[in-house]
Order: C-alpha cells, then structure tokens, then sequence
C-alpha cells in the first residue's frame, strides 16, 4: 500500500505554485560520486517524448500515481543515487520529499516526439541550463540522435553544442546520449553496432567549446571493450526496454562495469516495470551490480 498522499500533492500544486521552488531549494544535496566513484540513475524522461510503451503494452507508464510510486520505491532504495526525468515529475518528486541525497538530472530536449514527422529536430524545449541551475539540479542530459539523411540532425547538434558550453559556464556537468539512427519504414531506428556507437561517441564528444564537464550515456553493444576504448569521458550505461529479457540485461551490465570509464547505470523502463520480478527486486539487482553486493 503507498503511503504517497496524491490528493495532497493535487492540492498543493493547485493552490501554492511557489511550493515547487521551496522543495528544490530545500533538498538536501550530496557530492556528485560516492567512495566507490560509481553512479545507479533511474531514468523516468520518457513519458515527455511520447514514448510511454514497455514492450507490448502501448500505454504502460501512462498512470502517473503508478510511475511515481514506482519511482519511490527506486528512491527508497541506498543504493541508488539519483533519477533522471522532466521538470513535471522532478517537481512532482520535490513535492513528495523523494529526492533527499539523490542526484536529480533534469532531461532537456524532448522535442522530437516518436513517431513524429519531425522526430529527428530533437529541440530543447524541457529543462533548460538555466533552469536546471535555477532549481538547484546536479546533472543536465541530452538525448543527441544523428541521422545523416536527415536535416533536423543539424538543429539538434547546434542545441547540443549550445547545452554543452551552458554547462561548462555554470559548472554543472552534462550526460550526452548519443545514437545513429535512421529511418526505417517510417519509424526511427538507432543503429547498434559497436561501429556506429563509436561513431556517435567520436560525434558528440567534441560539440561545444570544452568536454571538461561532459559525460557518456551509451547502450550496451557487442564488442563492448573497444566501444570504451574510443573515449575518455566518463560513462553511463543506459538500459532500454527488454523488460522481458532481464538476466540477460543484468549480465551486460556486470561486464560493462568491468570496462575502463564505465562509471555506472542510467535505467528506466526495465527496471521501473520488469516483466519477471518486481521493481524493488529488479531495482536491487541493478545496485548490487553497480555498488557491489
């Protein structure tokens, strides 16, 4: 049974706007990496990108009672030191008093809705850096697409690069997600072949004017050791949606966290909502293979 009140939360963003703000504020914070130099992120943007299915269940994190209570129970956990999401459920977390200790990452482009005809000019239209420093967040993250047979590419690189000379003024540091992607009857579809993900890296590593703050989010790929040879910022492992599929994700992630700059996990989907277990177990899982366990 939750012990979340959502008639309260209702109440109080509907008669006391300025709350939000007060909650930010007056979070408790923490250094940016424990003692073991490792980092476990639960990932909660997707929803704003139209992207609200796990496998075959088209609309799965659509209740958002559900999600945030899921998300509490992620939070509820030691070991994992921080979520990753939009301003409406970063606020909706502040409001709850979830986010003690924990390291927020603000999402910030959520343009380039899926399915969308205009998917790949991915503008920066959730959290801004501004924004992100103005709410006392620790993180700023871009999700950074590059499609070689479409323009939109372009606008979204710009944006990337404008984000990243943001962070480094305001000394807050950055996580790129990159991909190659193309169009594939219609749809968008990130290529994962080691080839293509050191492509994105060698991409994205160089947008704006210093990488002094910038980190990784990349997926697991076959050939996983020269894919972490092609860079030395420091990475995330991100985890996708095969919540079908978990000890085989598990396993990745264990070899990944072997590898030189790896330095821990970006989940979602597969752990906030996996097919075999619950979300408190699944979620363990993932800390014991970042935090040791």
């Amino acid at each position: 049974m939750s012990d979340l009140d959502f008639q309260a939360l209702r109440d109080l963003r509907a008669s006391n706007p300025g709350a939000v703000a007060t909650a930010l504020k007056n979070r408790q914070r923490r250094e940016l990496l424990g003692a073991d130099g490792k980092l476990m992120i639960v990932a909660a943007d997707h929803p704003a990108r139209a992207s609200l299915g796990i496998g075959s269940e088209a609309m799965a994190m659509a209740n958002r009672e559900d999600l945030l209570e899921r998300l509490a129970t992620a939070l509820s956990n030691p070991g994992v030191d921080g979520v990753l999401a939009t301003p409406d459920i970063i606020d909706d977390l502040a409001l709850l008093g979830l986010l003690d200790n924990k390291i927020v990452v603000g999402s910030m482009n959520r343009g380039g809705l899926r399915g969308a005809a205009f998917e790949m000019d991915d503008r920066f239209g959730s959290y801004s850096m501004e924004s992100i420093g103005e709410a006392g967040l620790d993180f700023a993250k871009t999700l950074t697409r590059i499609n070689f047979q479409d323009a939109g590419t372009a606008e979204t690189l710009m944006a990337t690069a404008n984000a990243v000379n943001d962070a480094v003024a305001a000394g807050i540091p950055i996580m790129l997600e990159p991909f190659i992607s193309e169009w594939v009857e219609g749809s968008i579809s990130n290529v994962l072949t080691p080839e293509a993900v050191i492509q994105s890296i060698a991409i994205v590593s160089a947008l704006g004017g210093s990488s002094a703050y910038t980190w990784l989010k990349i997926p697991y790929v076959a050939d996983m050791a020269r894919v972490m040879e092609s860079t030395t910022l420091p990475t995330l492992i991100l985890g996708g949606d095969r919540a079908g599929d978990m000890e085989s994700l598990y396993t990745e992630w264990a070899s990944a966290l072997t590898l030189p700059g790896v330095r821990g996990l970006v989940v979602g989907r597969s752990l906030l909502y996996p097919a075999s277990s619950n979300t408190g177990d699944a979620i363990q899982r993932a800390v014991d293979i970042v935090h040791g366990g």
